[in-house]
């Protein structure tokens, strides 16, 4: 099976649906489940995060609302970011640390070091390892959580009993910082379907656990991880 699809999506799965936003794979296939997000904002607009085209997902979206950005939160994560900004004649927000996402988009670009417009998600910055660096949204609000790549639900991430795993190059310094203080009612991720049975419970094991499970995930998960890490670099 193939890591990241990059042929042009036949169809979509929806998925992380709730009142304020739903998510969708726009690949539903791909090794990596690479997961795109709408969620509506404090101002009632729609702010698509980390976003991947796919036939028809237009449709879903206008139906959530006025789409008032697009928000990349890893370096690589630009995806689909720049189409669906000429789309829908809206800026791409990326965090003014975050490098090699500028270069990989063509679209006007808008930097935020903390919340991005008035969508009332804040961004914690997340440096696990070094050149590590991604951002996670978080709204106190709803108790929204949204973490692109250090947190994942998709098989290569996950060993044994787990429901949300640590990447494994960040299991022996993982981002316990970053996360501190935070109970989500939900936990979006970048790979994989979200977490909406107790999630601060996940969060929690998935930190603690990281370390000792590495020897784990290295031996089931890291070939995977690996081919991962490498196609990556073609986002």
């Amino acid at each position: 099976m193939v890591m990241y699809d990059r042929s042009p999506s036949s169809g979509y799965r929806l998925i992380d649906t709730f009142e304020s936003g739903f998510g969708w794979l726009a690949h539903p296939e791909e090794t990596g489940l690479r997961a795109s997000h709408a969620l509506v904002g404090d101002d009632g607009d729609v702010w698509l995060f980390d976003p991947l085209d796919a036939p028809g997902i237009d449709e879903e979206i206008d139906a959530l609302g006025d789409v008032s950005g697009i928000a990349v939160c890893s370096r690589y994560h630009a995806r689909d970011a720049a189409a669906f900004a000429r789309r829908y004649d809206v800026p791409v927000s990326v965090p003014s640390w975050l490098g090699r996402v500028p270069n990989q988009i063509q679209a006007p670009l808008e930097y935020y070091d903390d919340e991005v417009g008035s969508s009332g998600f804040l961004f914690r910055r997340v440096d696990s390892i070094p050149g590590w660096c991604e951002a996670a949204p978080y709204r106190e609000t709803d108790g929204t959580l949204y973490v692109p790549d250090v947190l994942g639900t998709a098989p290569l991430y996950t060993t044994d009993s787990e429901r949300l795993g640590v990447y494994l190059l960040c299991r022996l310094l993982p981002p316990l910082e970053a996360f501190t203080g935070l109970k989500p009612k939900r936990i979006l991720v970048g790979h994989g379907t979200g977490l909406f049975d107790e999630p601060p419970a996940a969060l929690q094991t998935a930190l603690a656990n990281a370390r000792r499970g590495f020897p784990r995930a290295l031996l089931e998960n890291g070939p995977t991880q690996l081919r991962a890490l490498t196609d990556a670099l073609g986002e």
